[in-house]
């Protein structure tokens, strides 16, 4: 068995990018960045961040042209893919990405244009307009303490 699933729930790093193929099918292209927040050995806090590529294919790319602005929150769910093609230099180019099944918005922060509902490719919104959902909050709260390996039950 094989199993190629992706889920990130991050921030958008760029509005999403609508284009359109040649069959009329609409495509919705963004960024979303994660992240990470740890402590080093000496006790200082340390932050990293990580930027994946999603794509998203139909009217849930409508929704998401519509709906979605650069800083929302957003869960994606989908699969990992790799595409290459050759450069006008004639390099050999790469990119991976996150091909999603499935998008949902995350709360609404002050003037982003996210809302709180989800879009997925079997159901669409009934009305024009979103419909909130209720505010889950905005920040993690990690642990103070470092964790040992010694803690882990494995």
């Amino acid at each position: 068995m094989y199993l190629n699933k992706a889920l990130v729930i991050g921030n958008l790093t760029r509005d999403p990018e609508i284009k359109a193929l040649p069959s009329g099918i609409q495509v919705a292209s963004f960024s979303v960045a994660t992240n990470r927040v740890w402590k080093d050995k000496e006790g200082r806090k340390q932050e990293s961040a990580d930027y994946h590529n999603v794509v998203v294919f139909g009217k849930q790319a409508e929704i998401v042209g519509q709906y979605l602005k650069k800083g929302a929150s957003v869960l994606v769910e989908g699969r990992m893919q790799t595409r290459s093609w050759d450069g006008k230099d004639g390099e050999k180019r790469y990119r991976t990405e996150i091909v999603a099944d499935r998008v949902q918005f995350g709360p609404r922060t002050g003037g982003t244009g996210s809302t709180g509902a989800s879009s997925s490719s079997s159901s669409a919104p009934k009305s024009s307009a979103p419909q909130p959902k209720e505010d889950v909050g905005d920040s993690i709260e990690y642990p103070e303490e470092e964790i040992s390996v010694e803690d882990i039950p494995f």
